[in-house]
């Protein structure tokens, strides 16, 4: 082979590799007008029935997956935060934060079934499909109630004494865990014994709020408000990885087919990090829109779902801006 000839096969390869790079990287395919007024945060995904549940202010709004249209409404659900799924069950759990409440939900007909009173504030919620039960995280009350999820029956308060913030469950492991947010740490729930069984530091890293789980390689993703995305090992709590992320972050979430972790931030950024092993390191700043700190994973099609708005210019020294009348809507993204 000539110089000039190998030259150009080079220059070829390397064009491939920086379109393949290019290819693979997330971008904006799609904004869905919601409406209405009042903050957000949670949001989360049924791939299999292709529906995506947004928390909105006093209600949860419902979302086809497929067609990108809101189909659906879930209403008294004031402060709602999360809303957790159970599939199995076809039922559906809001964490009702001004109500110290957790709405019962029929998937079918997004009829309520009941409320069952938590701690106060209710903050993240997730279903462990184990011991088919639902874990509210009460952020004022600093504990989690752990409700039965097909009698709606409480089944133990465990006090936690620091604010919770996001969960993971692996049920394999029969283990829950959780951010403490003011403690920076993540606290081990036995799920038979509903107690808390370790206590993990993340110091010097801070204020631990998204939390996401690779049960098969025992692997656990913390965003934390230091500015960066923490792997922990889930049999000992060492931190075996760290990549730097965006500023304000809230939610985390992993996608093990893909093998990458994601962390996203009020500043408009998410950062996107790429796992190999028990290293990570960044492979994606992706800019959303100021204020989509919170997001979904769809692990069937890997699109990503943010909440946002469009927002008044700050004015006379507000600390934040106003929110502009019925511009709250849903961003979508995908590789």
């Amino acid at each position: 082979m000539t110089f000039r000839h190998a030259a150009a096969v080079a220059g070829a390869l390397a064009l491939a590799a920086a379109s393949l790079a290019a290819a693979e990287t997330y971008h904006l395919v799609a904004t869905i007008p919601v409406g209405g007024d009042g903050g957000w945060d949670y949001l989360s995904v049924d791939s299999a029935a292709h529906r995506l549940y947004v928390s909105h202010a006093t209600h949860v709004v419902v979302i086809d997956t497929r067609t990108n249209a809101v189909v659906g409404d879930i209403p008294d659900t004031p402060g709602v935060h999360g809303f957790a799924l159970a599939p199995d069950l076809k039922r559906g759990f809001a964490s009702n934060g001004r109500e110290d409440k957790v709405s019962i939900v029929d998937l079918a007909t997004l009829a309520l079934v009941e409320k069952v009173p938590t701690g106060g504030n209710p903050d993240a919620i997730l279903y462990e499909p184990g011991k088919k039960e639902v874990y509210a995280f009460n952020g004022r009350g600093r504990s989690a109630t752990v409700i039965d999820a097909v009698k709606g029956t409480i089944v133990a308060t465990i006090p936690l004494d620091a604010k919770p913030e996001s969960g993971a469950a692996d049920p394999k492991a029969g283990r829950v865990y959780v951010n403490l947010e003011d403690r920076n740490a993540i606290a081990v729930i036995d799920t038979t014994t509903h107690k808390v069984v370790e206590t993990w530091s993340i110091a010097p890293a801070d204020e631990p709020t998204g939390l996401a789980i690779d049960a098969e390689h025992h692997h656990l993703f913390t965003g934390a408000h230091s500015g960066e995305m923490l792997m922990l090992d889930t049999t000992t709590g060492t931190i075996v990885a760290k990549a730097p992320i965006c500023r304000g972050v809230d939610a985390t979430w992993y996608d093990s087919a893909t093998k990458l972790a994601f962390s996203s931030c009020g500043d408009g950024v998410t950062t996107i990090a790429s796992v190999s092993g028990s290293t990570m390191q960044v492979a994606q700043s992706l800019q959303t829109a100021t204020g989509s700190r919170t997001m979904a994973l769809d692990k069937a099609t890997h699109r990503l779902y943010f909440s946002a708005a469009e927002y008044e210019p700050p004015t006379g020294g507000q600390a934040r801006p106003t929110m502009k009348s019925g511009s709250f809507k849903v961003l979508v993204f995908e590789k």
